[in-house]
């Protein structure tokens, strides 16, 4: 399996991670009678801090694995991958790990200094990829 394949992975597996936090956060709610099964309206901030940054987290790896892999599949179905083109995916992979770590922890205004220079990295990593893939 090649890198870029493997890189897509992890971010899928993050994301599923990060869902499956979010899943025992409610459950563990419910469970306890702390909270109601419909109590978790989407769209609106609720619940603690940490736990709104981890559900924005969250939105935001789904958001972006879309783009991700079209450009891996598409890259690896035309056979456009070289060894730039996976570290770069690692790249992303990383980014991806910061930003969303960052997001969890702190939502200081050097939390989302960090947050945004490694979203800005994943956004032009995107296009670098593409180029990539037509040059």
């Amino acid at each position: 399996m090649n890198l870029e394949i493997i890189s897509l992975l992890i971010f899928v597996i993050w994301t599923i991670a990060l869902g499956l936090s979010l899943v025992s956060y409610r459950t563990v709610q419910v469970l306890l009678g702390k909270k109601q099964s419909n109590e978790f309206p989407a769209g609106i901030q609720h619940g603690t801090d940490r736990y709104w940054r981890l559900n924005r987290a969250h939105a935001n790896c789904l958001e972006n694995l879309p783009i991700f892999a079209t450009i891996v599949i598409v890259a690896t179905l035309l056979g456009e991958t070289d060894s730039v083109f996976a570290n770069t995916t690692l790249v992303i992979i990383g980014a991806r790990l910061i930003q969303t770590i960052t997001h969890i922890i702190s939502g200081s205004a050097r939390a989302v200094d960090i947050r945004f220079t490694a979203y800005v990295t994943q956004i032009v990593s995107f296009g670098f990829l593409i180029w990539k893939i037509f040059e």
